[in-house]
Order: structure tokens, then sequence, then C-alpha cells
């Protein structure tokens, strides 16, 4: 079970590092995420992301990254 606030505060602040698709249970995009960190081009990503899953209701983000929410 997931939080999405936890992953879109995870995604903002530590995305850069992959540590929100970890969270989510994508091990490959986090390690992706790692691999590239120092291109800062996840950061940027991250952020996005962040920002779209705070935003998003509840549901859609449960069908959208397939995880079961709290």
């Amino acid at each position: 079970m997931k939080n999405k606030n936890i992953a879109g505060v995870l995604a903002i602040f530590l995305g850069g590092f992959g540590i929100h698709k970890f969270y989510m249970g994508k091990i490959f995009q986090g390690i992706i995420y790692l691999i590239f960190c120092w291109t800062y081009i996840p950061s940027i990503i991250a952020f996005i992301e962040g920002i779209i899953y705070l935003l998003s209701n509840e549901h859609n983000f449960a069908v959208k990254h397939r995880v079961r929410l709290r």
C-alpha cells in the first residue's frame, strides 16, 4: 500500500536519485534514475512527476501506477 503524498514529496526532494520509484516498487526505473543522476535530467523529471503525483486524485494515481493506496 502506497501513499501518493509520500510518493510526491519523495519525487520532489529526492527524485533525482529515483527514491520515489523505489518507493513505488519500480526498481528498474529507480536504477535508471540513479545511473543518470549526475546529469540533473532525472531531477527535473522527478520534480514534474512529484507535482503530478500531488495534484492527481487517488483513484487515477492508483490506476496509472498500479499501486494500492492507503
